[in-house]
């Protein structure tokens, strides 16, 4: 594996485990009084177009990563919206 994917899975390793938290505090808790339904649209929009472009850049640490991040983004995002 070169450098440069080394860097790039262990980023997309970061990132997508800092949705975790969230996740997992929302889910017990159910309270999304906090979160912005607005900012966790356009975040799972924008992670979605970066899925869609690793795609055709064939790049898989862009795919895995905001593919995992598109579902923990989802799953806040539905979150929100049922428990408001």
């Amino acid at each position: 594996m070169k450098p440069e994917e080394i860097i790039g899975y262990a980023a997309a390793l970061l990132t997508t485990l800092a949705f975790v938290p969230q996740v997992v505090k929302t889910w017990k808790t159910r309270s999304t009084k906090d979160i912005s339904l607005l900012m966790f649209i356009v975040f799972c929009v924008g992670v979605l177009l970066w899925m869609v472009y690793g795609l055709l850049l064939n790049s898989v640490p862009i795919i895995a990563a905001n593919a995992v991040a598109f579902f923990l983004g989802a799953i806040l995002l539905t979150l929100k919206i049922k428990h408001g």
